[in-house]
Formats: structure tokens, C-alpha cells, sequence
């Protein structure tokens, strides 16, 4: 097989940036060879980034390296930031100050509805209280980032040294760790001598896809990202993730980039954020019994309902290599519990 051509002198500097070690890394790529016999096609890859080590693993652990990094240079004694209740990104900051001897302090929106009586306990939120976190509920549909900012005013008030990470990670920085990555992505296929013809994963801080597309198109690498939307509709989330894109080109000094680079696809949402369709459970239990994997029901199962979709529609060549990025996740499963209790004995 061919393998994707990279200048070396193209790989952004990323040893310029504050940065902190958090995470197990290279993380590993394997094939899922069962799953893609039954499928017929494509040749299917899983980029494990559900183990990079911190408090159950998941993408935000790449993200808080440098978000971390920074806080410590600025001297902060605290991070603050914010998410849904079940928040992935709230559970792994508050994991990372404890790592650094920070305090943290989490604002939780109440975006999903009608959910089970032990939803504000279980999951995320048992560890976000196991580490130590503060946590504060607000209503959804505020602008949360400057609710966060409110607070972290509020605490600079107070005698704290706060630190402020938006919701996800999701900045120039944090989007530091996903071109990070997509280096690692680029030396691995090299050194497996496989050209992966697409990347696949769930998108919805934008974080992790605008470092992937950054870092790969600082690269001159030739893989798109097809993001799967688990919340906005897609020309919301185009123009989100191209403006974090952009940002974070600027930030590495790499070259501009298009909006038509950006790919997303809206049709795995369902009725809406944190509330699983008939293909995220599918795909919770087809990742679960044919490869052993554990997916979430906010975020990595609707991107492999996304990654499912789209084989069994013809998207894909059946000769294409295809590589879904595994964001991590699973602790939330245990908030979905009467749910997926009713889906597996169907």
C-alpha cells in the first residue's frame, strides 16, 4: 500500500507551547477485523484514544496537556470550566488538577432532558466528585463559556488564581494536543505502511476535529476528517470548526485553509444532544459484541453510528482503509443505564 508523503520540516513545533504530561501516548491503532467482515467492506481501523491513561481515558486527556501547561506558566491555583452534566471534558479536567495540585471548579448545564432520577449522580458526575471538583448546575440553553468566565471573575475576586478552560477544550490551545496527534496518526500509518483514505470521528466542541484538520494540513497529509455532528446542524458546526481551524493554523504558523476541508455530517444526532437514537444504541452494541469495545451515548456512539451508516450506504470504497478516532467516553454509560438495559433485552 501507499503511504502519505511528509516533509518533516512540516510537522509543527508543538515543544514551543507549555505543556504538561497527562497522557499515554502513542495511543494504539487496531484493526477491527471482525466488524469489517461483517460489514463487507471497508477495511475498518479504531484509533484508541479512549486509553490515553487519565481518569478512564478520552480525548480531552490531549487537550489538557497543553491547557494544563498554560495554566501552570500563568501561575493559576485553580481551573474552572464548564460542560453538560455528563460532561466527559468536566470528569478529565478535574482528574488533570488533581495530577498538578490544582483545585477545579465545574459548571454542569442541565442540556438534556427528561433523564433518569440518578443522572446528576452516576458517571461523569460520581468522579467529577471523587477528584475533588466544586460543581455548580445552571439551566440549559445559557452561553455557558461566559457563565464559566462569570464565575472564574467571581473567584479571581475571591482570593483565587483561576484558571479558565472553555467548554471541551475546545480552543487554540487545547486544539494543541489533536495536531498532536494527528502527527502521531501520520508516523503510525507510516510505520504500519497504510494509507488511510479516511478519518472518522464524533464532533462537537469542534476541539479535536479542528486540531486534526490543522495538524494534517500543516503536514500536507491527505486524509480527510469526516466529522459526525452529536449536537448542531451542519453549517453551524462547519463554520464553528473552520474558525477554530483557522485559529490554531494561526497559532502552529501554518498555512491558511478552505471551509470546503471541513466535513460534517448531521445525521446522527437524532432529537438532539446526550439523547441516543436507534443508531446510537445499535452502534453501542455492535461495537460491543463484535470488537469488545465500549462506547458513550453523547459522543464516540454516534460517530460510529455515523462510521456504520455510511459503510452499509456504499460511502466508502470496500477497498478503503477507514479510521475512526475513539474519543472515550464510556463512564457515561452508567447514566444511560435503564435505557441500555432496555435496548439489550429487546
Amino acid at each position: 500500500m501507499s503511504v502519505v508523503a511528509i516533509e518533516p520540516s512540516a510537522k509543527a513545533d508543538l515543544d514551543q507551547f507549555p505543556r504538561v504530561s497527562l497522557c499515554h501516548q502513542p495511543t494504539p491503532i487496531e484493526q477491527m477485523l471482525r466488524l469489517s467482515e461483517h460489514l463487507g467492506g471497508p477495511n475498518l481501523y479504531i484509533k484508541r484514544d479512549d486509553c490515553t491513561g487519565l481518569a478512564s481515558g478520552g480525548n480531552k486527556t490531549r487537550k489538557l496537556e497543553f491547557l494544563v501547561g498554560e495554566a501552570l506558566k500563568q501561575n493559576a491555583d485553580m481551573l474552572v470550566t464548564q460542560g453538560a452534566v455528563q460532561s466527559n471534558h468536566v470528569r478529565q479536567t478535574a482528574a488533570a488538577a488533581c495530577r498538578y495540585g490544582l483545585k477545579c471548579h465545574g459548571l454542569l448545564e442541565r442540556r438534556v432532558p427528561e433523564r433518569a432520577d440518578d443522572y446528576e449522580e452516576t458517571g461523569n458526575v460520581l468522579l467529577d466528585k471523587l477528584f475533588g471538583a466544586t460543581l455548580e448546575f445552571r439551566p440549559s440553553g445559557l452561553d455557558m463559556n461566559a457563565e464559566a468566565m462569570a464565575v472564574t471573575e467571581r473567584l479571581r475576586e475571591e482570593g483565587h488564581r483561576p484558571y479558565f478552560i472553555p467548554g471541551g477544550g475546545s480552543n487554540e490551545i487545547g486544539a494543541l494536543g489533536y495536531v498532536s496527534c494527528a502527527q502521531e496518526i501520520v508516523a503510525q500509518s507510516e510505520e504500519m505502511g497504510t494509507k488511510f483514505d479516511w478519518l472518522v470521528m464524533a464532533t462537537g466542541s469542534t476541539g479535536t476535529q479542528a486540531g486534526l484538520v490543522a495538524g494534517l494540513h500543516a503536514q500536507g497529509a491527505d486524509l480527510p476528517v469526516m466529522g459526525v455532528s452529536v449536537r448542531q446542524k451542519h453549517d453551524f458546526q462547519v463554520k464553528a470548526v473552520h474558525g477554530l481551524t483557522e485559529r490554531t493554523l494561526a497559532k502552529i504558523g501554518g498555512p491558511a485553509i478552505s471551509t470546503d476541508k471541513i466535513i460534517v455530517d448531521d445525521g446522527y444526532v437524532g432529537d438532539g444532544y446526550g439523547l441516543p437514537a436507534a443508531s446510537t444504541l445499535e452502534a453501542i452494541t455492535v461495537a460491543a459484541q463484535f470488537e469488545g469495545l465500549l462506547l458513550d451515548p453523547v459522543y464516540s456512539a454516534k460517530g460510529f453510528a455515523g462510521l456504520l451508516g455510511m459503510a452499509k450506504a456504499g460511502f466508502f470504497k470496500p477497498s478503503d482503509n477507514v479510521l475512526f478516532l475513539h474519543t472515550g467516553g464510556s463512564v457515561a454509560l452508567f447514566a444511560y443505564e435503564t435505557l441500555l438495559a432496555q435496548s439489550t433485552s429487546a
